[in-house]
């Protein structure tokens, strides 16, 4: 018993590095699904290419190969990343290339006399957005956003393969050392369903929040 209690200890641990970068690698992918999301919807050439060559390539390519670019090739830039960091890097990119279209279709699915409202009121086109048209486009980006985190969550277990400690990576050294596949996969089974259940559970709560206040940005 004492010596499963030490493999599970190193199985929790993996699980604190999994959360670490589904946490930091969900503000990423935020952030880029925002910036590449409203760069789509932009009235500039130049800034809807952009966008549309980042979400282009990061949906068309492998999270595998983007995580060996991070990892193994950048170094040759003279960009050296930590194991985390690339980790972070790859699977922010990743994903926020997918939840871009989600910011789009959302900015796009909100009536067009909403618009026409902000411009009879003399409202310019970022405090439209800002102030009557995002407000509106979250709640419906929230629940796709909610399987984006899960779908996150899941990938980082390809971090396992550039050798981070990770929940997959530990679950494999417990396994070579114990000659059980049992135990530690049923483990780290349980401990991923759990995580996505919180994760569930946490965007449930906050389109609740959400949809109580929404009414009130709506012209």
């Amino acid at each position: 018993m004492t010596q499963w209690s030490g493999y599970l200890d190193l199985i929790l641990q993996g699980a604190l590095v999994t959360i670490e970068l589904t946490l930091m690698g969900s503000v990423l992918a935020l952030v880029m699904a925002f910036l590449a999301g409203m760069g789509r919807v932009s009235r500039f050439f130049v800034v809807r290419a952009l966008a549309t060559a980042y979400i282009e390539f990061f949906r068309g390519t492998s999270i595998f190969v983007q995580l060996f670019w991070a990892y193994f090739v950048l170094p040759f830039a003279g960009l050296s990343l930590t194991p985390l960091q690339a980790g972070v890097l790859a699977l922010g990119l990743n994903v926020g290339a997918y939840a871009a279209e989600v910011v789009r279709g959302a900015i796009l699915s909100i009536g067009r006399e909403q618009c026409e409202a902000c411009t009879a009121l003399n409202l310019g086109r970022w405090q439209g957005m800002r102030h009557v048209i995002l407000p509106q486009a979250l709640l419906v980006m929230l629940p796709t956003f909610g399987n984006n985190a899960i779908e996150l969550l899941k990938a980082t277990s390809v971090v396992s393969l550039i050798s981070l400690a990770d929940l997959t990576f530990q679950a494999q050294v417990v396994r070579s050392q114990t000659g059980s596949t049992l135990m530690p996969f049923v483990s780290v089974l349980v401990i991923y369903f759990a995580l996505a259940l919180i994760l569930s559970w946490g965007v449930r709560s906050l389109e609740r929040r959400m949809a109580q206040g929404v009414d009130g940005v709506r012209i």
